[in-house]
C-alpha cells in the first residue's frame, strides 16, 4: 500500500489527484487547513484527513506526526497547496504569497523527510508553474511572457528552486516538480480560462507513481521535461 499525502486537497488539482491516486490504490491524506471542507472532501472521495496548514509550523508537526502514528511511513509526498497573490504589490501580500507557495515547502518537507526515508520508493511533488521559468516569461512565444502576476511568478522559481535543491541534497528521494497546465480552478476563475482539474491532475499523478529509477531534480509538464 503506498501511502500518500496531498497539502491543499480539498479542491481543484489536489482533490483531482487524490481520485485518480486513491484509484490507483493509494492510502491519501487529504492535507487541508480548514478542518470542515478538508474532512468533508475526505469523506467523499473515501480518503483519510489531517489539518494541515503550510504555514503553521505546529499545524505542519501534529499531521506529519498523525500520520506517522498511523502508518509509520510515508511514500509519496505532493505539495498542491498554494495562493494565487493577484493583488496590489506590497511588503504583506509579499510575504503571504511566498509563505504559502515556497516557505510552506521547507516546512512540509522538514517534517516528512523522516517518514519519507522509511519508504522503499520515497517520492515528492510540487506541483509549481512555468510562470516562474525564466524561459517561458522571457519568450514572447510562451503565455507566460504577458502574465502579470509577479508574487506568483516569483514564489513558483522558488518552489522549482527548492524542489532541486532538495533533489541534490537528498539522492534516496525523487524531488521534481510540476507544471499542470491552465486549470479551471478558484485560484483562476477571475480569468475564466484553464481545463479540467482533473486533467491536468494526470500529470501530477504521472509524476507521483514514478518507479525507483524515475528522474529526479526536474521541472515537467505533461508533454516531459521543462526548460527552465
Amino acid at each position: 500500500m503506498t501511502i500518500t499525502l496531498i497539502t491543499g486537497a480539498n479542491k481543484g488539482i489536489g482533490y483531482a489527484t487524490a481520485e485518480q491516486l486513491l484509484e490507483l490504490g493509494h492510502t491519501v491524506y487529504i492535507g487541508a487547513r480548514d478542518a470542515q471542507r478538508g474532512a468533508k472532501a475526505a469523506a467523499e472521495l473515501g480518503a483519510a484527513f489531517v489539518r494541515l496548514d503550510v504555514t503553521d509550523d505546529a499545524s505542519v508537526t501534529d499531521a506529519l506526526a498523525t500520520i506517522g502514528a498511523e502508518q509509520g511511513r510515508l511514500d509519496v509526498l505532493v505539495h498542491n497547496a498554494g495562493v494565487l497573490g493577484n493583488e496590489p504589490l506590497g511588503g504583506p501580500a509579499a510575504l503571504r504569497v511566498f509563505d504559502t507557495n515556497a516557505v510552506g515547502i521547507v516546512r512540509v518537507t522538514e517534517a516528512a523527510l523522516p517518514l519519507l526515508r522509511k519508504s522503499a520508493n520515497p517520492t515528492v511533488v510540487t506541483v509549481s508553474s512555468s510562470a516562474g521559468s525564466f524561459w517561458a516569461v522571457t519568450n514572447p512565444e510562451r503565455p507566460e511572457f504577458t502574465l502579470p502576476l509577479a508574487l506568483y511568478s516569483a514564489s513558483k522559481a522558488a518552489a522549482t528552486m527548492l524542489t532541486v535543491q532538495y533533489a541534490k541534497a537528498h539522492p534516496g528521494i525523487k524531488f521534481n516538480a510540476v507544471e499542470p497546465g491552465t486549470t479551471a480552478t478558484d485560484m483562476t476563475a477571475a480569468f475564466g480560462i484553464g481545463r479540467s482539474p482533473r486533467e491536468s491532475a494526470r500529470t501530477v499523478v504521472r509524476l507521483a507513481t514514478l518507479g525507483v529509477d524515475g528522474p529526479t531534480g526536474t521541472l515537467q509538464d505533461e508533454n516531459g521535461v521543462l526548460a527552465w
